[in-house]
């Protein structure tokens, strides 16, 4: 999903970056008022981790590729959408300019992608299931397979205005691949804050705790 150089043209490719710049600035005045002491060794973790899940990459089609994005994690961990843009803009920058995965003229779109899109749709899908549902591991794992479905479609359709493929053949290519790989991000999610919500609940966003205990 990581977009690279040469795949969007440079004049949409500076139209996304001031896209998410916008989101960024949002990010970094929620990290300055939401981010406490106790809760930077988790966005360190989270970082990490998120790192670590990004890296096993397989080829979709076309010079694209799959893998899980950890948007939905982080939102739900830290009780914001903001959190994910804050978490992915570090992970993608780093990715891009140290190991050279994504570019660097595409990178905004991809902090949209998997920032903005992952982030926001993880959050309130997750807000949204738990209101109907009251159950925490449905919650978590619809909305982390849905944070992971939606952001690729969003790849394919960039990658459509770009005019690097068809629509419909990138709309096939990443949805099928990434509702595939979706299912395991939504079981690492599950995992994940099933695991933070047992052992350290204090770190875990009001919000989160009091739909932990719904």
């Amino acid at each position: 999903m990581h977009i690279p150089d040469a795949f969007i043209p440079i004049s949409q490719g500076i139209v996304y970056w001031i896209i998410a710049l916008v989101f960024v600035a949002l990010a970094l005045r929620w990290a300055r008022n939401e981010l406490s002491e106790d809760k930077l060794p988790l966005v360190a973790v989270l970082a990490a981790g998120i790192f670590a899940l990004q890296s096993f990459n397989l080829p979709v089609a076309m010079g694209t590729s799959g893998h899980l994005v950890g948007g939905a994690l982080a939102a739900i961990v830290l009780g914001s959408p903001f959190a994910a843009i804050f978490i992915l803009t570090m992970v993608l920058v780093v990715q891009g300019i140290m190991f050279g995965d994504g570019g660097i003229t595409t990178m905004g779109a991809n902090i949209i992608n998997m920032g903005v899109v992952g982030g926001f749709v993880g959050f309130y899908s997750f807000k949204g299931l738990m209101k109907v549902t009251k159950s925490m591991a449905f919650s978590v794992f619809i909305a982390a397979w849905l944070a992971c479905l939606i952001p690729a479609l969003a790849c394919a359709v960039e990658m459509y205005l770009a005019g690097t493929f068809p629509l419909n053949v990138g709309l096939i290519a990443m949805g099928l691949y990434h509702a595939v790989i979706g299912v395991i991000e939504a079981i690492v999610t599950v995992a994940a804050i099933n695991l933070i919500t047992n052992v350290r609940p204090d770190l875990m966003d009001t919000g989160a705790r009091t739909a932990a205990g719904a």
